[in-house]
């Protein structure tokens, strides 16, 4: 078994019990090349298990999320349908460790990035100043949404390999309304006010000019990502552009609402729940 699978196979089984895993490595020796292997192998599982991939997430776009995790580079992550939520849905919390949530900018693809633009990196291709007037020809819609991350390592602590390997923090996310665009270079996404309340508690308050100065350039810095670490991008691929404040505990019960000014809100109903690895364990020692 190759060091990836093996990463990979722990982190599923932190996963499916909710129960934290030491750091893979002692220190931060985990290369970039063996973590995007190991999240490749890590989401390969879910596949195999039914899940599909729906979309991509970043992950330290903003400078007040990297700080809080002691990181400084931009990471993606992969998104099935197994951890979509619908707007006002239920999140379980025993289904994870130690979740935080956070108030995200969505897009949606709305056509193919072909392999082509995938594999150019001249100046018209996918670099991170890549004009959002080429960008926006690319998205369908934007929307505001929540995401759930949720650590497989003990008190929250990884290196930058690490966090890449574990499927940038994964965990669950909730989008609401999208509202259709097809120039987004003019809906000045820029300075939106962005707040984050827990139980009607105002927990949190951004702006979306914390994801890299405008969520807009989430969407070249998807395509370099991709490009790099070998992501599929398709019509309908959902792109989180990362967080617009820093990260807040999850309560074992309550009401998660964003909102961001001229895209709306979107919500989610907290309950204790339980694993269900969990359930089934503890029935299976009952026989």
């Amino acid at each position: 078994m190759t060091a990836a699978a093996a990463f990979a196979a722990a982190l599923d089984r932190a996963q499916r019990t909710a129960s934290p895993i030491a750091q893979l490595t002692a220190e931060d020796s985990l290369d970039l090349g063996t973590a995007y292997a190991t999240q490749h192998a890590l989401v390969a599982r879910r596949l195999a298990r039914g899940e599909q991939i729906v979309g991509v997430k970043l992950g330290f776009t903003s400078r007040a999320k990297a700080q809080q995790m002691g990181v400084d580079d931009v990471i993606i992550g992969t998104l099935t349908d197994g951890m979509r939520l619908d707007d006002g849905g239920v999140f379980e919390r025993g289904t994870a460790i130690h979740p935080r949530v956070e108030p995200e900018v969505a897009f949606l693809l709305g056509a193919d990035v072909d392999d082509a633009m995938l594999a150019d990196p001249s100046p018209g291709g996918p670099s991170d100043s890549w004009p959002a007037s080429a960008a926006a020809g690319l998205v369908a819609a934007v929307a505001p949404a929540l995401e759930i991350i949720d650590s497989r390592y003990r008190d929250f602590r990884f290196s930058l390999g690490e966090v890449v390997a574990d499927n940038a923090s994964s965990a669950a996310f909730a989008i609401g309304a999208w509202q259709p665009t097809s120039a987004l270079a003019d809906l000045a996404l820029d300075n939106r006010a962005v707040t984050l309340e827990i139980d009607d508690r105002l927990a949190a308050t951004g702006s979306t000019a914390a994801i890299l100065g405008d969520p807009v350039r989430a969407i070249a810095t998807t395509l370099r990502l991709a490009r790099a670490h070998g992501f599929p991008l398709r019509a309908g691929t959902v792109l989180l552009a990362g967080a617009a404040t820093v990260a807040q505990p999850v309560p074992h019960r309550g009401i998660l609402e964003a909102s961001i000014t001229g895209l709306g809100t979107v919500s989610l109903r907290v309950e204790p729940g339980e694993h269900p690895a969990n359930v089934r364990m503890r029935a299976e020692a009952r026989r």
